[in-house]
């Protein structure tokens, strides 16, 4: 058998011949390590051939005699082989790549395109052979491709890729599976690699007879390609979306000006580029101006590039157009998809689960719900995260509506299955909220479009966006630090500990009741089709909750424990409630002297609280009134508050009035002071002469303090602020007396 490379011409970067290589294993000794013998036909992402990343050679499973490719993992994270073939960078002319494959039952496959010389920085396009038998095509500028294969059985796979006009064609056994415009088009290496990553995270895969072929193009002088037209924007009917075009000089020349026409449903939208400078094999990005609405069934949009630089045609008319076929999803009437996704600020793989998010956020709006459900973390919702917990392998992981355990990078092709499944009911929701005391009382009403039974069962859940912490348990580790685990959203910018002062939470999970699984009996035992059931969920929120970033979600979970639908408000939706929260003085014991007055003070300026109502003032009335004389001992003291709404207060304390001179006269001291309750001014005597007098506030601060030697004398007291205080008389025999005094 042979092991053949096989290069005609010598510049393989400036692609001025074609390229053919080969390599059916056969010739390498099985049991060895491929790249180590390959003579540098193969290498390993550290480019440490003969290492742990380097793949072993197999002669147990094969389609040409008798040797093969075997790669195995049964880690989240894959590995640890990880083999790569160096194309150079290819961007112009044809490339086509097959190869024999063979999926273990159970298992997937894995390999993906690197888009520049030096690896690890763009993920041109990931290739999935997935465990369900799925082969879905991915990258994070929104190519989604998906077909099916079969496991446990030889296959031919082969991608065929024309660069100047963006066409990749996928087959299976020679039988096309379809084409895509790939808005990342230029590949300079794959990288294999074995990773799965849904529980329970098992890869195996042979590969024999890898094979590519490249063919070159000469550049005329003038010629612009369209080469790539995508919407922005969900890819559902109704939506409204942008649409942008990639173009590329393809030509010797610069360009600086050139016409786009846009048609879609019939329609066209005319784009005039000027004032460019275009340079050969640079390419841009064209934002078309205004929206669209995405219909239901097949409907093709074109991109049509003219007038370059004023020129009729260029030099290559077959690369002006570029097509993609729009079929969008219908969803459900009603149907709204719920995302749980398992993180916590000590795993560093979670940000990509917060980066997939966000994107699907972003696209699908309220068709989407996504809900943080951290783990071992500050934010951590105990209840939340055991039945969570009890579903996933690793972090981070991802349900959506509680299926399948994935990884959040690949929650969109669950949510285009769900978003179509007819919802057994539409779920809404109202709440009101108690701001002093922070009750929110939630009402979740299923209003059903099939009967059912009380298998069903309904759950709220209460989320916060831009939450942050000041302590290190908000501190996010971060593995995409540096940029050597690709680009995250961002996070390969940071640091590999991002600072809690750096990160804002969303979607985090505050609260879920009754249950993780639902309230049981949350229905009759059997529902009719027009019936429409509601629930209720109270909720005490935390004191550093905002409550203004929460929302509020109500679950409808099947009798299996999946979501069947949800729905969601804001808390702008939430009704606040008039709230009447008032304090009043605690009973209290006042003494009064003879030379003063028995008058019974006015307690209202004491009163402390609020209404949240916005109409009117909050009025009181005080029984007895302020005024009124008081009896010998205790005086019961009513005081009733009425908003601008019409809720009202009412509160009763008792108020102790001794009928003696003063407290100091029982020593046989006789010091008197008047009045009480005072306003400006206290006035004070002693038959003995007072040395100092001190004033404190309850709370113990002292306010004022006076030495003096005299026996009678005024204390101002006007600058005191309202309230209640002990005054203390020291004489010159260094007796101490100690009496209380309101002042008004």
């Amino acid at each position: 058998m042979r092991k053949i490379t096989f290069i005609v011409g010598v510049l393989l970067t400036n692609f001025l011949s074609a390229q053919t290589f080969f390599d059916n294993f056969d010739s390498y000794t099985a049991g060895q390590k491929l790249a180590s013998q390959s003579g540098g036909a193969w290498t390993t992402w550290s480019n440490a051939p003969g290492g742990p990343e380097d793949v072993t050679v197999v002669n147990t499973n094969y389609v040409s005699p008798s040797n093969s490719l075997y790669f195995s993992s049964n880690v989240q994270n894959g590995g640890p082989e990880d083999l790569v073939r160096n194309f150079g960078v290819l961007n112009t002319g044809n490339f086509s790549l097959n190869m024999n494959m063979n999926v273990e039952t159970g298992k997937s496959a894995y390999f993906n395109f690197q888009k520049t010389a030096t690896i690890g920085q763009v993920w041109a396009a990931d290739f999935t052979f997935s465990d369900n038998g799925k082969l879905r095509i991915v990258n994070q500028t929104g190519l989604n491709f998906e077909t099916n294969f079969e496991h446990n059985v030889w296959f031919n796979f082969r991608i065929d890729i024309n660069f100047n006009a963006n066409i990749w064609e996928v087959f299976i056994n020679d039988e096309s599976r379809g084409t895509f415009a790939n808005s990342e088009n230029q590949i300079a290496s794959i990288d294999i690699f074995p990773v799965n990553q849904n529980a329970p995270y098992a890869s195996g895969f042979f590969i024999d007879d890898f094979e590519y072929f490249v063919t070159p193009y000469t550049l005329p002088e003038l010629n612009l390609a369209a080469t790539f037209v995508a919407i922005t924007g969900a890819n559902l009917s109704g939506s409204e979306v942008s649409r942008r075009v990639k173009v590329r000089n393809l030509g010797t020349s610069s360009i600086n000006s050139f016409d786009i026409t846009c048609n879609y449903n019939g329609q066209d939208v005319v784009k005039n580029v000027t004032g460019l400078n275009l340079a050969s094999l640079a390419e841009t990005t064209i934002n078309m101006d205004g929206f669209m609405t995405l219909i239901a069934g097949q409907n093709l949009l074109t991109a049509v590039v003219s007038n370059v630089n004023g020129n009729i045609q260029d030099g290559d008319i077959n690369d002006d157009q570029v097509t993609i076929i729009l079929n969008p999803i219908v969803p459900a009437e009603g149907k709204i998809v719920v995302g749980e996704e398992g993180t916590g600020t000590w795993c560093g793989w979670c940000p990509r689960g917060t980066v997939a998010m966000d994107k699907m956020a972003a696209t699908y709006g309220d068709k989407w719900i996504g809900i943080a459900v951290h783990n071992g973390d500050p934010m951590t919702v105990a209840n939340y995260d055991a039945g969570f917990g009890a579903l996933i392998g690793g972090y981070p992981s991802s349900l959506v509506d509680r299926g399948n355990d994935i990884d959040p990078s690949v929650m969109e092709g669950d949510f285009l299955d769900r978003i179509t499944v007819v919802p057994t009911a539409l779920i809404s929701n109202s709440a009101s909220f108690l701001p002093y005391s922070r009750v929110l009382t939630v009402h979740v009403s299923s209003n059903f479009q099939a009967n059912a039974s009380n298998d069903f069962k309904l759950a709220c859940v209460l989320v916060e966006n831009g939450v942050t912490g000041t302590t290190s348990g908000y501190n996010q580790a971060n593995y995409y630090a540096g940029g050597a685990n690709g680009v995250m959203g961002g996070y390969e910018s940071k640091p590999s500990s991002v600072p809690a002062t750096q990160m804002v939470y969303d979607y985090v999970a505050r609260a879920i009741a009754p249950s993780f699984g639902g309230m049981t009996n949350s229905f009759p035992s059997d529902v009719n089709s027009g019936e429409t059931h509601s629930q209720t969920f109270t909720f005490t929120l935390a004191p550093d909750w905002n409550v203004n970033k929460l929302q509020i979600i109500g679950l409808l979970i099947d009798g299996n424990g999946k979501i069947d639908n949800a729905g969601k408000i804001d808390f702008s939706s939430v009704t606040i409630e008039d709230e009447f929260f008032m304090q009043c003085p605690n009973n209290s014991e006042l003494t009064y002297s003879e030379l003063g007055n028995n008058l019974l003070p006015d307690f209202i300026n004491l009163i402390t609280g609020g209404s949240t109502c916005a109409l009117g003032e909050i009025t009181s009335n005080q029984s007895p009134a302020a005024g009124s004389i008081m009896n010998n001992g205790a005086n019961l003291v009513s005081i009733t508050s009425t908003d601008g709404c019409g809720e009202t207060f009412s509160c009763s304390f008792e108020v102790n009035f001794n009928n003696n001179a003063s407290i100091i006269e029982k020593d046989g001291n006789s010091i008197k002071f008047y009045p009480n309750p005072a306003k400006d001014e206290i006035n004070f005597s002693s038959k003995f002469e007072i040395k100092s007098i001190k004033i404190t506030s309850l709370d113990g601060k002292e306010v004022f303090s006076k030495d003096l030697n005299s026996d009678s004398g005024s204390i101002l007291v006007s600058n005191l602020p309202i309230g209640m205080y002990s005054i203390e008389f020291k004489n010159i025999n260094g007796n101490i007396s100690i009496e209380k005094f309101v002042k008004q």
